[in-house]
């Protein structure tokens, strides 16, 4: 009798326990919503779990990790948006720096006689409007390689042939400068799969990089299947390798300017990306001491 009256009173002992446990942790649950629901999306605070039980604690931190993970995706929205808009800034600047300049031409043409300077002023308009036409084909082109739904069409080419052509366009920016780009190929023909047009614009806009950002003549050689871009840059310490493939991105340090070359509108290694991505092709970009190497990949 008197183990079974122990009995009995251990068991309701046990059951109390358990209430209180089951209630502390309804508690618990409830202060954890409340937290959940209260809390500014800004907020830094984190949940502290007043029940120290397994599956509390368990509950605790993966909400902890969750919240993390969502002030970091807003931190890195927050600065994409950010870096859009002053990307926007930039590229409604350069817009608007090539028509002011053709503009100041015109007027200057409205009241001059003088042949000689009705030409060179003539010659002015038009490579403000060439300016002007380039960024509006560089916003264009990344608009439309940006669309979800945009796709190419591959099919075996000539890589190292394409690449020459596209060398042969920029003949007048390398004269201009003394520059004579270093080829090396080790195939005479090297046969990838790819989309003829997206690969001859990647490697105009590769060139284009290099003339825009490069100190010296680039370095161009083809390795099997992968293309590598090498150029010696001003001030390449300010260079952030991990973002040139990023819309808007600049790299321009002043005092590097060139006469007659078109300033960076930060699109057009951001439309490399998009392209190489289209064609199945990886494209990777390192700083090597003072040298930016980029390399174009086909599988």
């Amino acid at each position: 009798m008197i183990v079974l009256t122990v009995a009995l009173i251990l068991f309701a002992l046990l059951s109390i326990l358990l209430v209180i446990q089951n209630i502390r942790k309804e508690r618990e649950l409830r202060r954890m919503a409340w937290f959940l629901r209260s809390r500014d999306v800004e907020d830094n605070a984190r949940l502290t779990a007043e029940v120290r039980s397994k599956g509390v604690l368990e509950l605790d931190r993966v909400i902890n990790d969750e919240l993390d993970a969502l002030q970091a995706e807003r931190i890195r929205l927050e600065r994409q948006e950010r870096e859009f808009r002053q990307g926007l800034a930039g590229l409604s600047h350069d817009i608007r720096t090539p028509l002011a300049g053709a503009q100041g031409y015109m007027q200057l043409l409205d009241t001059e006689e003088d042949p000689a300077l009705r030409l060179r002023y003539h010659e002015g308009i038009t490579r403000r409007l060439e300016d002007l036409k380039h960024l509006l084909d560089q916003l264009f082109l990344y608009v439309q390689v940006s669309d979800a739904d945009y796709a190419l069409e591959c099919s075996p080419v000539d890589a190292n042939a394409i690449l020459a052509e596209s060398l042969a366009t920029f003949y007048p920016e390398f004269s201009q400068r003394g520059w004579t780009p270093g080829i090396e190929l080790a195939n005479e023909v090297c046969t990838v799969r790819a989309n003829e047009e997206a690969l001859s614009r990647i490697f105009r806009n590769l060139i284009a990089n290099a003339l825009c950002h490069g100190s010296t003549a680039p370095q161009i050689r083809q390795q099997g299947s992968t293309f590598v871009f090498e150029n010696r840059l001003h001030a390449p310490q300010l260079l952030e390798p991990g973002r040139l493939f990023e819309r808007f991105y600049t790299f321009t340090p002043k005092g590097t300017e060139r006469s007659g070359s078109r300033r960076g509108s930060g699109l057009g290694l951001a439309i490399v990306a998009q392209l190489a991505a289209a064609i199945d092709a990886g494209v990777t970009a390192e700083l090597q001491e003072d040298r930016l190497v980029i390399r174009l990949c086909f599988e």
